[in-house]
């Protein structure tokens, strides 16, 4: 497929049209806050199974061994993976934190600088309480964001209202696609609407499950170009996340090891994140020299060839 062919296929997908609406004037027009502490980020992305939860996880995990105190907010409101990523108890704590029975610290997991607030698992009073949790969220973000460096939002895939309130908000969307045709539809859907609807102008884009330097510069150059051209935006590329290919039951365990490849990919994508977007530290950020990151194709290259040759059943080559 010929990068024209691939970006007319890619917005063919997309029937939203709104040209006609305003961009909204409230508070969740810029995702610009004042007098805050914490960089908010939302770990997002329009198709779900693409490394959200994973992504939001280990990034909190690695500013947290950094020093940082980070908070990592499940979301997914009544669909939590985060505690069973983390081999945690389900609970309902975020249920009676919506219902004034237990305060946000009674509700947080805590384990050195990294805290977690999960969500609930198929409760049913919270499925129908006909609370306004995007509000709620924020609402709590505000109260709490004084507290932290870095606030993760671990944000549910698709469309809804909920979901384009998060982005909207948050200082950095860090937008996750993997090389499958629904991911990329879907992702840059959502990256138009939160454009035309709420004036969001720039995200970050890091390629997930990445197999070959072809399918990844392919993918790169599609979405960034596409975004640019037909939406005005800007989308900052974060480097790719080689594909793999391990037993689903053992997955998590390759990736909280700080030896494994998995790891070291995280960390440069990080780096590149804290140079370009945060400016973290003048020279070095969680052990690594500034500069070891994907600052050109040749770098992520040598990083993924020992997959490069290694076929992913579901996967497309763009």
């Amino acid at each position: 497929m010929s990068l024209r062919n691939a970006q007319d296929w890619l917005l063919s997908q997309n029937k939203f049209d709104f040209s006609q609406d305003k961009i909204a004037s409230n508070l969740f027009c810029s995702p610009k806050k004042l007098n805050r502490k914490a960089y908010t980020i939302s770990v997002t992305s329009g198709k779900g199974g693409v490394g959200k939860t994973s992504i939001s996880v280990k990034t909190g995990k690695l500013l947290a061994e950094a020093g940082y105190k980070v908070l990592v907010f499940d979301c997914d409101y009544n669909l939590s993976n985060t505690v069973i990523k983390l081999g945690l108890p389900i609970n309902n704590d975020f249920y009676q934190l919506t219902r004034n029975e237990k305060t946000f610290d009674e509700c947080v997991h805590k384990s050195g600088n990294f805290h977690l607030l999960s969500a609930c698992n198929g409760d049913l009073d919270l499925f129908e309480d006909e609370i306004r949790l995007d509000k709620f969220v924020i609402n709590l973000l505000v109260e709490n964001e004084n507290k932290y460096d870095f606030i993760i939002l671990d944000c549910p895939a698709g469309m809804t209202k909920e979901t384009l309130t998060l982005n909207a908000y948050s200082d950095y969307r860090f937008f996750v696609v993997t090389p499958d045709k629904a991911s990329i539809t879907d992702s840059y859907s959502l990256m138009k609407v939160l454009s035309k609807k709420y004036g969001v102008r720039e995200n970050h884009l890091l390629v997930n499950k990445v197999s070959s330097i072809k399918q990844y510069k392919r993918m790169v150059k599609i979405m960034s170009e596409t975004v640019e051209n037909y939406l005005s935006c800007r989308l900052r590329i974060l480097g790719g996340i080689r594909m793999e290919n391990r037993a689903v039951d053992i997955f998590d365990k390759v990736l909280f090891d700080p030896s494994s490849r998995l790891h070291g990919n995280f960390v440069k994508v990080l780096n590149r994140f804290s140079e370009e977007s945060v400016d973290l530290c003048d020279t070095h950020f969680m052990g690594e020299t500034k500069g070891q990151h994907y600052a050109s194709v040749d770098d992520f290259e040598q990083d993924v060839r020992q997959q490069a040759s290694q076929g992913v059943g579901n996967v497309i080559s763009l």
